[in-house]
């Protein structure tokens, strides 16, 4: 498997989780207030993390991939929305994975 694709699908992994534990608990604030005070710290710091460290580096490694790849700019596009729709980068880690290795990952 290449570097640059192995980057990408830990900072996909990586930005989807946390993504997604960003939702959760934000769904938690609509249900239960008293629940929402205890989680406010930990929405916060997530969010941070999410929005200023982890998605600017999923974007660059986004970039890499298809500057690498000389893949569509389309791809590029449904890559970073991936980023802000809770459990869509999961999906398009597994299509580009599909599309740059067809007969599967190769072996390290």
């Amino acid at each position: 498997m290449d570097a640059t694709f192995r980057r990408y699908r830990t900072m996909s992994f990586v930005t989807g989780t946390t993504l997604l534990i960003l939702f959760v608990t934000l769904a938690l604030h609509t249900v239960d207030l008293a629940l929402w005070k205890h989680l406010f710290w930990f929405v916060e710091i997530v969010g941070v993390g999410h929005g200023v460290v982890l998605y600017p580096i999923y974007m660059i490694m986004c970039f890499n991939l298809v500057m690498k790849f000389r893949l569509n700019y389309l791809l590029l596009a449904g890559m970073l929305l991936a980023g802000f729709v809770p459990g869509l980068a999961f999906y398009i880690e597994y299509r580009m994975r599909l599309k740059l290795y067809p007969e599967g990952l190769p072996a390290r």
